[in-house]
């Protein structure tokens, strides 16, 4: 009941301006990296896994053609630096770059990064429980030589291979758990959640498009639930505001 009278004091509260417009700058948007498009918009052409963001990406046509090929231009990146990769396997990778080239729902998570090749990166990424289970399960008997593939390689040849000193290992011992694979792999890019598919509270790499992007509401859930947390901190300590926001629980605070 306290909750109640405090959102609706909440709401009568004369709201900056500004709220609004750093929520909808988290919606529908396309870091600032090395392939993406500078604004979302329809796709027509996209190729095979990455055809679930034909009507808005943040990728071109040719880039998800790209994102298929083993040491495609998009990274020079081999896949297979420890051996073939199982297809099974494989695809989930060819999801996860769909998902980072296509998505324009990751703006809650984008943040700066400190590369020569992009200016944004994204960071914790709460990734739906079932598509991080699957991928480690399709992935444990692949093999790889590294733990964080961001950083570290020996790209000497301009193709990343093992550095000097490691060793070939099954994804399961590289990898325990379906967390470590998620987290680790991509330097936090993803955060292992218990959320399934379906919840709204976290980001499907797969979905079926025909039943819409469910990851549109995800973002704007985030979206909202960032800005009430900036909100909440720019509050100066003892005002009226800052006494009603302190008063409202978690869940009640991502619906401002």
């Amino acid at each position: 009941m306290v909750a109640a009278w405090v959102l609706l004091a909440l709401l009568a509260w004369p709201a900056p301006a500004t709220a609004a417009t750093v929520r909808d700058s988290l919606l529908n948007v396309c870091m600032d990296a090395k392939h993406h498009k500078t604004a979302p918009g329809p796709e027509g052409q996209l190729y095979g896994q990455c055809t679930p963001w034909k009507d808005n990406a943040c990728c071109t046509a040719n880039t998800s053609v790209q994102a298929h090929q083993d040491q495609s231009y998009l990274y020079n990146f081999n896949w297979d630096h420890c051996g073939i990769m199982p297809e099974k396997c494989k695809r989930h990778f060819i999801q996860d770059t769909c998902l980072y080239e296509c998505s324009p729902n990751l703006g809650p998570w984008i943040k700066p990064a400190d590369s020569s090749w992009r200016k944004e990166r994204i960071l914790h990424v709460p990734l739906c429980l079932e598509d991080c289970e699957q991928w480690w399960e399709d992935c444990q008997n692949a093999v790889t030589c590294k733990v964080n593939w961001h950083k570290g390689w020996n790209w000497t040849t301009g193709i990343n291979q093992c550095p000097r000193g490691t060793s070939c290992q099954k994804f399961r011992y590289v990898f325990p758990t379906p967390a470590d694979l998620c987290q680790r792999i991509w330097s936090h890019s993803y955060r292992y959640t218990s959320y399934r598919r379906g919840s709204g509270r976290c980001i499907q790499m797969w979905f079926n498009p025909s039943q819409g992007n469910p990851n549109v509401a995800v973002a704007r859930y985030y979206a909202q639930a960032n800005t009430a947390a900036a909100a909440v901190a720019a509050a100066p300590t003892g005002s009226p505001l800052s006494r009603l926001l302190a008063l409202l629980p978690p869940a009640l605070l991502a619906l401002l």
